[in-house]
């Protein structure tokens, strides 16, 4: 269960290309740069924490697309089901994540 730590580190990480952006100046800053070992190390645990926003990011984004693609088939099909449906606790969110992709 994530902590209100985890919860503001990840509010604060920002968007994806905030993160993908902080992502590409660490890696460059370790290829490019002559950092002691404690610094790399510490860029590496940084670059590996954003890294993990991109993909939790993007698997946000992919599940929610997948699930405007169904409903897509679905209306096209006479608004039968296409073998998953929406729980019935988030059908009020799952419209609304026709508005917004992030």
């Amino acid at each position: 269960m994530p902590t209100s730590r985890n919860k503001k580190q990840e509010k604060s990480a920002g968007t994806f290309e905030e993160s993908l952006a902080g992502l590409e100046e660490i890696v460059a800053a370790m290829e490019n740069e002559e950092l002691p070992l404690e610094d790399l190390v510490a860029c590496y645990e940084k670059g590996s924490a954003l890294l993990g926003r991109c993909e939790t990011l993007l698997k946000g984004a992919r599940e929610r697309i997948e699930l405007i693609t169904l409903r897509n088939e679905d209306a096209r099909n006479g608004g039968g089901t296409s073998g998953e449906s929406v729980e019935s606790g988030d059908e009020e969110e799952a419209e609304n994540d026709d508005i917004r992709l992030f």
